[in-house]
């Protein structure tokens, strides 16, 4: 059965999901950009043995946005996640992350060494860069977004049909798995629907680390750490990430059929890696014992 969470952290209301024992291995699910917790919903009872919370995201879901004038920097995200941990009581925890959330998972592990056990992340490692001669450019564009919001009208559907399609159309994502992020990433407006979502998450990063800054990142990466690439999604068409995986002492990783949701789409072959993965650490730490 699945529960509903409410985390009052010192900086925002998180809302989160959560799935399985109270007394099993603790895992900190992070979605994707512009999803929400219910991309854990096909995969969570597949894991039966951990403790699975999944947090909705600052601006995504049901969870607080960010202040007026305040912008969502990559990098904010990190204390978000490690209060999350903290209102939870995990002294200890794993990280999963999807995309986005696999990018601040990645993060996580290498600020808490001491704390994350382990840390698996699908289509997702390190957060994107950009050139940094592209680093003005970026910054205006994010200025101009920001003073142009309140001339803008978000888009309402006529029914959650109509929602499901327009995410189905943005994405690479079928009927049913755009239905399960729709159903949460959704809100009644009037006589239709619009997103939940804050829409500042859609304007242009102000700021991008560069690479050397992220593999300085994944050098600090002590956990043992799994990754899962669609074999038609994002990573595996982008060379650079090459020099990422090497740069983590104890990382494995593995290419499963689909794209870039393949915990959402097809969620078995990824349980079959996520159980074991987790079930290590459960492992070890009775052997200690």
């Amino acid at each position: 059965m699945v529960e509903e969470l409410e985390l009052r952290t010192p900086y925002l209301r998180l809302a989160a999901r959560a799935w399985g024992p109270p007394k099993g291995i603790p895992v900190l699910a992070l979605h994707g950009w512009l999803d929400n917790a219910a991309s854990f919903d096909a995969l969570a009872p597949l894991l039966p043995d951990i403790r699975l919370v999944a947090l909705d995201l600052p601006g995504h879901g049901q969870s607080e946005q960010r202040p007026p004038g305040m912008h969502y920097h990559f990098v904010d995200f990190i204390p978000d996640v490690v209060a999350a941990a903290d209102v939870l009581g995990w002294e200890y925890f794993a990280l999963l992350g999807h995309s986005l959330g696999g990018g601040i998972a990645s993060f996580v592990a290498a600020i808490l060494p001491e704390r994350v056990t382990r840390v698996a992340m699908i289509e997702g490692l390190g957060p994107p860069t950009s050139h940094p001669a592209d680093g003005p450019i970026h910054l205006r564009k994010t200025i101009e977004q920001m003073n142009g919001l309140p001339d803008k009208r978000p888009p309402v559907y006529p029914s959650m049909d109509a929602a499901i399609q327009a995410r189905c159309e943005a994405s690479d994502l079928s009927w049913r798995a755009a239905a399960t992020l729709v159903s949460r990433g959704v809100q009644p407006i009037g006589e239709g629907y619009g997103w939940r979502t804050d829409p500042r998450l859609r304007f242009a990063s102000p700021l991008y680390l560069n690479e050397p800054q992220i593999l300085a990142y994944m050098e600090r990466i002590a956990a043992p750490a799994l990754l899962i690439c669609g074999a038609d999604g994002y990573l595996v068409k982008r060379a650079y990430m090459q020099e990422r995986y090497a740069r983590i002492a104890n990382l494995s990783v593995n290419i499963l059929p689909g794209g870039h949701h393949p915990h959402l789409e097809d969620p078995e072959p990824c349980a079959r890696l996520l159980a074991p993965f987790f079930a290590a650490e459960s492992a070890s730490n009775s052997q200690e014992l």
